[in-house]
């Protein structure tokens, strides 16, 4: 299949109109070499790790939710010379969607929200809120951890929690965390938690359940539509996320 077909049906799936104003230019194909397509890599990132698994499977794309150049370069770095080396010598093409497919209907907050048993979901500018069933605080805390298959960490002690919103990455943001107050929400799962946040929230339970494990699912289910649209061959890239969880037992 011709690149510029595949760049259609990516397009479809997350229309490059829904990214963040600070996506311009670092979204969509972002190294095209104008090659034909037969097989599809997808990951998160586009790391060495992940370009050699893609050469590997002789992959002529690589669909990654952050782009391998995200701020301006005027040097470039040992790291990055050995991703940019990878694809030129394996002629793998880059295409990059990232707040994009955040808001994108079946996007990273759909499967995100999905993955974790939310009900009737509203779609709240980059998030998703729904329903769970009453528990706990640690009891949400600890079905995240299992479900994502990932240590969290969780603030703000609850008997009873019933509405929850979701926020893949790096959501703990104060225009976020505004509109959950303003919906009423009890409890706050996304990323990257920081010490202010946790001051200024002490009304909100707020899990961390890392970046890694919130974007994940999204990516992962990317494949199965692309293979659907597009009759190629598409394979997940799972990467090692480097964190450990403590055996309790």
């Amino acid at each position: 299949m011709e690149l510029m077909k595949v760049v259609e049906i990516l397009e479809e799936i997350a229309p490059p109109e829904l990214a963040e104003g600070f996506d311009e230019g670092k979204i969509g194909l972002i190294l095209n070499l104008e090659n034909n397509i037969e097989r599809i890599a997808v990951a998160l990132d586009a790391s060495s790790y992940v370009l050699k698994k893609a050469a590997e499977m002789r992959a002529n794309l690589l669909v990654t939710h952050h782009t391998l150049i995200f701020h301006p370069i005027n040097k470039i770095s040992k790291s990055l010379a050995e991703s940019l080396r990878l694809a030129l010598d394996n002629e793998i093409s880059l295409y990059s969607m990232h707040t994009n497919y955040d808001r994108a209907e079946g996007g990273i907050n759909d499967v995100l929200a999905a993955r974790l048993g939310l009900k009737n979901l509203k779609n709240v500018e980059a998030g998703r809120i729904g329903e769970v069933e009453p528990c706990t605080s640690a009891e949400l805390a600890s079905n995240v951890s299992e479900t994502l298959q990932t240590p969290v960490i969780y603030a703000g002690e609850k008997e009873e929690i019933r509405q929850v919103m979701v926020v893949g990455g790096s959501g703990f943001a104060t225009e976020f965390l505004e509109i959950a107050r303003a919906n009423r929400v009890d409890a706050f799962i996304s990323s990257e938690l920081k010490h202010n946040i946790l001051r200024e929230y002490e009304d909100l339970c707020l899990i961390d359940a890392t970046h890694y494990a919130t974007e994940n699912p999204g990516m992962e289910t990317l494949c199965s539509r692309l293979r659907k649209i597009s009759g190629l061959e598409v394979k997940f890239i799972e990467q090692p996320s480097g964190l450990k969880a403590i055996d309790k037992t």
